[in-house]
């Protein structure tokens, strides 16, 4: 856990970064602060306003405007942590941000958002703000200038008015714009997807969702396995589908088995609506859960069977730290025959890691770039840091 201090228009903040130790990680950055301030003065010239912030990381934009009438919206769970913690070490009321599974109504006098790094993503989100943003309204988006998406700049000209390009300050950049006209019922990109493994129907993705166009190949090399553990399976067995991003994972252990129940859960909202449609899509009579959850919630209970995919990023950051407490999450939550399958990039060496928390872990499948495991058995004192 990092922490560190920021000082805003309205005051300071001291932000924790939850579930990260690597003190060189501050809680916010240069674009934060540069949002903040151009917030302040637009907000300061056109009075009381109703604020949305989009997309805030760790809670600082969304407490940095805490004076205002401001409501908080993020496709990542992790912002629910964080934000409730951040909150109360300051001092400050804030309301439990919402997600895309449950956007709110505008209209909006002021949008501060937060520049995605996909493109179709960033497309997916000016749409939704034209929907939503009174008519003189702005958007003051911003981001760190080596994290925008290519073509960002057109893709802001495509969809907003802009009104005014702020100076680049300490390697961030931040936009105003005015509302625009398309809007998301005009555009065919919101769906992406490719054809099931199992079936005939197309798995389908929204923009924020990981490999949402292609099967990606460690998925692939996974599938075989999941076919083979899933014939396995008591009548009835728990299955969670951890990180399930589209849902193709535990789709595919309900092709094989309705008569499991499979938990669908992942720290995006748009892959937990992606999941939810394709499972509905595949009309089976089998029984299903979803859950936006930044990894397993503490009363989760047992699973006899966990699928997991794990991201290896988060934001511009890129290592094995997720996996580690998906993986400690994951040994806590196994059932006492349950098993663990998994796929990871070779390099990450996620063998070791997963001796760390599994008694038994054995390689099933490898390829150049991805190795496919199963793990068994909590290994004493796997559930503490």
């Amino acid at each position: 856990m990092t922490s560190d201090t920021l000082k805003t228009p309205a005051r300071s903040l001291t932000l924790e970064r939850p579930g990260n130790t690597d003190r060189s990680l501050r809680a916010w950055d240069a674009a934060d602060e540069l949002l903040l301030q151009q917030a302040a003065a637009r907000i300061d010239t056109v009075g009381p306003a109703r604020v949305l912030v989009l997309d805030d990381q760790f809670g600082a934009l969304t407490l940095g405007l805490a004076q205002h009438d401001v409501v908080s919206l993020a496709d990542s769970a992790t912002l629910v942590t964080a934000l409730e913690r951040n909150s109360v070490a300051n001092n400050l009321i804030a309301s439990p941000p919402l997600s895309w599974l449950s956007p709110p109504d505008g209209p909006f006098d002021v949008v501060v958002l937060r520049i995605p790094r996909q493109i179709d993503y960033l497309r997916w989100m000016l749409r939704w703000v034209n929907q939503v943003l009174a008519p003189e309204g702005v958007v003051i988006a911003g981001g760190m200038i080596k994290h925008l998406p290519d073509r960002s700049a057109e893709v802001f000209a495509e969809l907003l008015v802009t009104l005014d390009v702020c100076p680049a300050r300490k390697k961030a950049r931040v936009v105003i714009c005015g509302r625009g006209e398309p809007r998301l019922n005009d555009w065919d990109g919101q769906w992406k997807g490719y054809p099931a493994p199992t079936g005939n129907q197309l798995i389908g993705g929204l923009p924020a969702v990981f490999a949402r166009e292609r099967l990606d190949i460690g998925t692939r090399l996974l599938l075989p396995e999941v076919r083979r553990c899933a014939a396995s399976l008591a009548p009835g067995a728990r299955v969670l589908d951890l990180a399930c991003g589209n849902g193709v994972l535990g789709l595919e252990v309900l092709q094989q088995r309705t008569d499991v129940h499979v938990v669908f859960s992942d720290v995006s909202s748009q892959a937990v609506a992606s999941a939810r449609r394709n499972v509905r899509t595949a009309g089976l009579d089998a029984e299903a859960e979803f859950h936006h959850r930044d990894g397993i919630d503490e009363g989760a209970g047992e699973f006899d069977f966990i699928l997991l995919n794990p991201p290896f990023h988060e934001g511009g950051v890129v290592g094995d730290h997720i996996a580690l407490r998906l993986f400690q999450q994951a040994s806590r939550h196994l059932s006492g025959g349950g098993q663990l399958l998994m796929v990871g990039n070779r390099h990450l060496g996620y063998h070791r890691s997963l001796h760390r928390f599994f008694l038994q872990v054995e390689q099933l499948q490898a390829d150049p770039k991805f190795v496919v495991f199963e793990a068994s058995g909590q290994r004493t004192g796997a559930g503490r840091s």
